[in-house]
């Protein structure tokens, strides 16, 4: 399975790939291109809210827009919030919802947030719904130019005549054949024009749609306080887990090892045969405990991390999965060693997952450095249907949001399953 499997990746925000990188920047051409496709869907929704604003004010001036007021706010706010959750989909920033506008028309008017979405769909319903339409226009032109010896003869000659953009005329099969000469011009623009189209059809979003300062700080020390009591739960819990391991465990085996060497010396006294096989016996239980012990420290640091980078050590997750896994790691410097054991545990969690429960015959693991984030995107072919309330991806969550991470699952019944962390990379 290659390293740079597109399906995976796909769900990465657009990064910006090099010049002669013609997979990455491929890949980050067709992420354009469904964000655009998003972006003219709202774009369309937006169109028509403007023109329900439009009417209400002209209503407005007959004494009868005062009732179409309050829905065609909440129109606007459900259109803007559809667009905020689109834009946190994408990249690495949550565009948290505001509250609810005031109540009354009056009110509503005045609130900064109402105003600024009201801007934005000025914006959007206009700029970023032709810029979504020019963006498509540009591989279509290529299908059809690459095409147009197949079918020309089937337009009318003044149509055919003008199909090389005005640059020849096409009366014969030569010509015709001649057009697709210009189909690879048509895919360079795209390469080059539609991440950029993308990136600048949202930037209207992520300027009007962000809330206020004062609502985003009453949001975030009431997430913060969800957050430290997820927490001081993940905490307790992990202890209790702790304990259960090395009580049904390695405490067992000590005490196994503690009877046998006592059996071990009486037998000394009278045979010395015997006292060899319970010696025997100690040394594999001590081993075990060993081993057990081993097992639980893992999992409160893994002490591979001290020595190698998260990138080789998740290399070793993937060796020892049942289900053949590639990592897609790109980490030009290292995180917080909190960070990278959090990763490390995701990782391990989301592998034993898809080992037991997804049949799946492949994983990929990508693992990003974007910005001031860590973005791990863990996606296998298997059946689907992952339930968030079990099989670790509880404590998966917890452990996310300990750090102020992110965590989202997408797993649609028949697959493919994505988990999708973030997280603060010097954290």
């Amino acid at each position: 399975m290659a390293a740079g499997n597109g399906r995976a990746l796909r769900h990465l925000p657009l990064r910006r790939p090099g010049r002669w990188d013609l997979g990455a920047r491929g890949r980050a051409t067709l992420d354009a291109l469904e964000h655009l496709v998003g972006g003219m869907s709202t774009g369309v929704l937006a169109l028509v809210v403007l023109m329900a604003v439009a009417v209400t004010a002209l209503a407005c001036l007959v004494g009868v827009g005062v009732k179409m007021g309050p829905a065609v706010l909440r129109g606007l706010r459900a259109v803007a919030d559809r667009e905020r959750d689109r834009l946190s989909r994408w990249g690495t920033e949550e565009i948290i919802a505001p509250p609810p506008p005031p109540a009354g028309l009056r009110a509503a008017l005045a609130d900064p947030t109402v105003r600024r979405e009201l801007a934005w769909v000025v914006a959007h319903g206009s700029a970023g719904l032709l810029l979504g339409l020019v963006a498509l226009t540009l591989p279509v032109h290529a299908v059809q130019d690459a095409t147009f010896a197949l079918w020309w003869w089937l337009l009318p000659p003044e149509e055919a005549a003008t199909a090389a953009y005005g640059l020849w005329e096409v009366r014969d099969t030569p010509s015709a054949l001649a057009v697709a000469a210009l189909a690879p011009i048509d895919v360079a623009l795209t390469l080059l024009l539609a991440p950029r189209m993308a990136r600048l059809q949202a930037w209207f979003g992520r300027r009007l749609l962000r809330p206020g300062p004062d609502v985003d700080l009453s949001l975030r020390v009431a997430q913060l306080t969800a957050t430290r009591a997820a927490v001081l739960d993940a905490h307790a819990a992990e202890l209790r887990r702790i304990e259960r391991s090395l009580h049904d465990g390695t405490q067992n085996r000590l005490v196994a090892v503690n009877v046998l060497l006592g059996a071990a010396l009486r037998a000394l006294e009278r045979d010395p045969a015997t006292a060899k096989a319970s010696l025997e016996r100690a040394q594999s239980a001590a081993e075990q405990a060993l081993a057990e012990l081993r097992g639980v420290v893992r999992t409160i640091l893994p002490p591979i991390l001290a020595d190698k980078s998260l990138a080789d050590a998740l290399a070793g997750l993937a060796a020892a999965c049942p289900v053949p896994c590639t990592i897609d790691a790109d980490l030009p410097v290292r995180a917080a060693a909190s960070v990278e054991a959090t990763a490390y545990f995701v990782v391990a969690e989301a592998l034993t997952n898809i080992a037991k429960h997804s049949g799946a015959r492949q994983a990929v693991v990508s693992v990003r450095r974007l910005d001031d984030r860590l973005r791990l995107q863990v996606v296998d072919d298997g059946r689907g249907g992952a339930d968030e309330s079990g099989s670790g991806l509880v404590g998966i969550r917890r452990r996310v949001e300990a750090h102020d991470g992110s965590f989202t699952l997408d797993s649609p019944p028949g697959g493919p399953t994505v988990l999708d962390v973030t997280l603060p990379y010097g954290a």
